[in-house]
């Protein structure tokens, strides 16, 4: 990993225009453990945080890998949780003082401007290193839903649906591939989509279950009686049930009377291998 003189800091420059260290920071954003996010298109539904947690060791607990930063949004991180800490006790700072200072909840572009800033000014201060941790912040305000995506070099950018950590890109294509889907989708229909992205993303020999997995929802309330479904974290036996609805059906095709009808020829006849059904779409 070494490259000559130009990865020492974050202030220099090599001659392709890289700052190594920057790009350092984001390989530690891809060690880390999944977090899909998807997020509606109307400013109806909910929008959901989902993580993989990691435990270090067998006799270790799961590293927490979402956040409530205010009741009205929270991150979900992969990288290093140290680094995390500090940005998310940061935020909640900001949000803090905005309800005090101007009695209302601080916008959530507003807060990821301010994370960005303090990430960038890493980069260009000889003595600093960069933020070794990506951030997915979901939540709602005065606009609407928002999702944003924040790397360890100050960029920042909303997102429709997005995945970060390691193997994320498996989960960042399920996601493309069901896009279209998320607009007119229900609370729960986005959180199943959210642990089919997370599914995706895992090892062959490894399964969902209520002590590696988290789920974080908020969005605007569909009852009339409030505007605001506040943050909430379903967490440890709290995610049974998520998952239990979420994933009962992952074998049920999507696209309707062929595919029904291919899969129940399939289960009619144990000669046929179940990858033989699967000839209608990708």
């Amino acid at each position: 990993m070494f490259r000559n003189n130009y990865d020492n800091d974050a202030v220099t420059f090599s001659p392709q225009g890289r700052i190594f260290q920057v790009e350092y920071a984001q390989e530690a954003v891809k060690q880390g453990s999944k977090g899909p996010s998807p997020t509606p298109n109307t400013y109806r539904l909910a929008q959901a945080d989902l993580s993989i947690q990691r435990n270090a060791e067998e006799l270790s607990s799961y590293q927490k890998k979402i956040i409530e930063l205010d009741s009205h949004f929270g991150l979900a991180l992969a990288g290093l949780a140290s680094d995390a800490r500090v940005l998310s006790n940061f935020m909640k700072q900001q949000a803090l003082a905005s309800k005090m200072t101007y009695g209302r909840a601080i916008p959530i572009e507003r807060v990821i401007n301010q994370i960005a800033d303090r990430a960038q000014w890493n980069t260009q201060m000889a003595g600093k290193r960069p933020y070794g941790v990506g951030l997915l912040v979901a939540g709602v305000d005065e606009t609407g839903p928002h999702l944003f995506e924040f790397s360890p070099s100050g960029m920042t950018q909303e997102m429709a649906a997005c995945a970060i950590g390691a193997r994320s890109q498996m989960a960042r294509t399920y996601l493309e591939r069901h896009l279209a889907e998320f607009e007119g989708a229900s609370r729960e229909e986005l959180v199943k989509h959210g642990l089919m992205a997370l599914k995706e993303s895992l090892a062959q020999d490894k399964e969902l279950t209520v002590e590696n997995t988290s789920v974080g929802v908020v969005g605007k309330a569909t009852d009339g009686k409030r505007k605001l479904e506040s943050f909430k974290l379903y967490d440890g036996p709290e995610v049974s049930s998520l998952l239990d609805a979420s994933l009962e059906s992952t074998d049920v095709p999507a696209d309707g009377g062929h595919a029904a009808e291919t899969g129940a020829a399939t289960q009619g006849d144990p000669s046929t291998a179940p990858g033989d059904s699967m000839d209608v779409d990708s």
